[in-house]
């Protein structure tokens, strides 16, 4: 498939993603995948990965170019068996003596941010756009405060500091992050994180009174079944079901909302400025569709749905671009491929972080 450059856009204006890929192209690449990972009991799905993303990227377009994907299934093969192999000692260790579970806990908490830190520098490495490739730059402390720390800051909270752990999360993401020799960089303020926050807090809220109330219910009848009508047996049974759903929701509101926070002050060498405007509950009702859709076809439907998705997604992602597109793209080529010849012997392992 080949891309015709676009119009330069000019100065500061946003220039949309958008992606090219259709259904029917993507069903023959997954049905494969499907088939072949069958086959081989799983060994297959590092390569099956590899031609997803390879075709996700490769239909990916922003100002007429389309972004490549290097990785090869070998390097996803091990990253897996290294993360399997690491599991089943772990699990040999904590059968042999309780004591191991207080090693088992120093492994997770000093063993996850390095394992999370080399998979965000190696699908940078192995990710290019105009032939030059990204990179990653954080430390492994780094990874600890943004993801093990702040994960047990919003879980003890239960939610309340939730913001706090996505802006640590997202500043050690995008201030480490490179084009060639370009950095990204972002600040995101901590009262428009809260502000995202808001609604799916309050549904998390009303979602745990619903499944509380449900269970007391149950409870309830299961004590005076004679009692009960069969039909409000039937809906209170459903209840557990919808709570779950309603916080499957609450998930993916808060997700784009932080989304769209935090790359709409990202910004490229420190000028170019990136834009998220997704609709937060138009992003739902497509996730939620695509579930449904998927479920009642078993599956068939799958690759429709990720087509789908990723067209939404890409219509509400861009860039402004401050100057002559062709310009400062040229410059980043001419002083990043030299750069991105360094990183094809040191990307590395996919541990699936």
């Amino acid at each position: 498939m080949v891309f015709v450059d676009a119009q330069p856009a000019g100065a500061g204006d946003v220039s949309r993603a958008s992606f090219s890929g259709t259904a029917s192209e993507y069903f023959g690449i997954w049905i494969v995948n499907i088939l072949l990972t069958i086959v081989t009991l799983g060994i297959y799905s590092a390569w099956a990965k590899v031609r997803r993303k390879r075709y996700f990227y490769g239909n990916t377009v922003l100002l007429g170019r389309t972004f490549e994907y290097h990785a090869r299934g070998g390097q996803i093969l091990i990253g897996r068996l290294i993360v399997i192999g690491a599991l089943i000692v772990i699990g040999v260790l904590n059968n042999l003596h309780p004591a191991f579970a207080l090693v088992t806990w120093v492994i997770y908490m000093v063993g996850l941010p390095w394992l999370i830190r080399r998979s965000l520098r190696f699908n940078a490495r192995v990710t290019s756009y105009r032939n030059v490739r990204f990179n990653f730059v954080g430390t492994t402390n780094g990874a600890f405060v943004a993801f093990t720390l702040g994960g047990i800051v919003a879980f003890l909270t239960l939610g309340i500091l939730a913001p706090l752990a996505s802006r640590w999360m997202w500043r050690y993401i995008l201030n480490n992050l490179r084009y060639g020799d370009r950095p990204f960089s972002a600040d995101p303020r901590l009262g428009a994180l809260y502000r995202v926050w808001l609604l799916p807090a309050l549904l998390f809220v009303l979602g745990s009174v619903i499944m509380g109330g449900g269970f007391a219910m149950m409870m309830a009848m299961d004590r005076h079944s004679y009692n009960a009508p069969a039909w409000s047996i039937l809906v209170i049974q459903f209840l557990p079901f919808l709570a779950i759903l309603l916080l499957g929701l609450v998930g993916l509101i808060y997700r784009i909302g932080v989304r769209n926070v935090v790359l709409s002050v990202a910004v490229l060498d420190g000028r170019h400025q990136l834009l998220s405007d997704v609709p937060r509950l138009g992003y739902a009702w497509v996730a939620f569709s695509n579930i449904l859709v998927t479920m009642f076809t078993l599956g068939l439907m799958r690759p429709w749905a990720a087509v789908r998705m990723a067209r939404y997604t890409n219509a509400h992602t861009g860039i402004r671009v401050h100057g002559d597109p062709g310009e400062v793209i040229s410059s980043v080529e001419a002083s990043g491929s030299a750069i991105s010849a360094e990183y094809v012997d040191m990307e590395g392992f996919d541990f699936g972080f």
